[in-house]
């Protein structure tokens, strides 16, 4: 691709019903053009890629850069935006480049260092929880079969088939500080120690992490963990332990509460319920961008305020 383009957001209709009136796409693409670091995450990605020997460089990075996070916004496939693009298979390359140097990891580090920077990231405390991602349980594929590396797990009565998408948030701002992708069937508490980031004081989950402060990789923060809803049950207001223990609680809700808003934003404002790809490891680089582009999306109106 031309490295002379001008900003595809501006420039590319995409099929998205992008014209010069505001509508809801048009603020959004406005609002992210604004407060993503272009310039920082451009050199993440520059320096990994190929260089070519003669004649213009086969893409521009802050085109494809653009083209990429347009895909994770919109659920747009590879087809699909080479088809809108009328381009061959450089979506699929750019892709496969940021899949092998593990660049959603770097881009959520240098989204963070930019919160971070604005006052935006406090990292004093953490709360951490899981939310299942769904997959194909069908064997219509070209395989014939299912994604090998997906698993099914049982919630309530129900059974699921797909992935988990775990996080750490900051417990002020519900920012996102860390992510893990695992099969369906892993268990909450199994990955409570990899969502801390070391430097936390006080550290928060639901009832699926009672024991957690047991575990040795999640030593370090004190942990405030949900009581189990049978025993909370049994909480009597007309008794004065019981009374205090069930404003702790809902104290402790008042901050786990925030770990649900990136859930939401990847559900509801991108729209992303399934995986899209076969395997753990791209499907959780995608979810990796995902949470690096819902901080900034959580936290535009500060950082367009910021900018005057």
């Amino acid at each position: 691709m031309s490295g002379n383009r001008k900003n595809p957001m501006k420039q590319l209709g995409l099929g998205l019903n992008l014209s010069t009136k505001k509508t809801r796409k048009r603020q959004f693409l406005d609002e992210m053009e604004r407060v993503v670091p272009w310039d920082w995450l451009v050199q993440i990605v520059e320096s990994h890629c190929p260089r070519a020997k003669t004649g213009r460089p086969p893409f521009a990075v802050a085109t494809m850069l653009r083209i990429h996070y347009l895909q994770q916004w919109f659920g747009l496939s590879d087809p699909a935006m080479e088809e809108a693009l009328h381009d061959e298979t450089t979506i699929l390359r750019f892709g496969h480049l940021l899949e092998r140097h593990d660049l959603a990891v770097d881009m959520l580090r240098v989204v963070n260092d930019l919160l971070s920077v604005k006052g935006l990231l406090m990292r004093t405390g953490t709360a951490v929880d899981a939310t299942l991602i769904f997959a194909p349980s069908s064997t219509k594929n070209a395989e014939g079969e299912r994604d090998p590396e997906m698993k099914q797990t049982k919630k309530g009565n129900n059974w699921y088939f797909g992935m988990k998408a775990h996080i750490g948030v900051d417990a002020r701002s519900g920012l996102v500080h860390t992510v893990a992708g695992t099969a369906a069937n892993v268990n909450d508490l199994n990955m409570a120690g990899a969502l801390l980031h070391g430097d936390e004081e006080a550290a928060f989950g639901d009832a699926g992490y009672q024991g957690v402060h047991k575990r040795p990789e999640a030593q370090g923060p004190t942990w405030h963990v949900a009581m189990r809803p049978g025993k909370r049950r049994l909480l009597s207001p007309f008794i004065e332990p019981d009374f205090v223990a069930e404003r702790v609680e809902k104290m402790k809700a008042s901050i786990r509460a925030r770990v649900e808003h990136p859930f939401g934003v990847l559900k509801r404002q991108f729209g992303f319920t399934k995986v899209r790809y076969r395997g753990l490891k791209k499907n959780t680089a995608q979810i990796v961008t995902l949470f690096a582009l819902s901080n900034l999306w959580m936290a535009r109106r500060q950082l367009m305020g910021l900018q005057g």
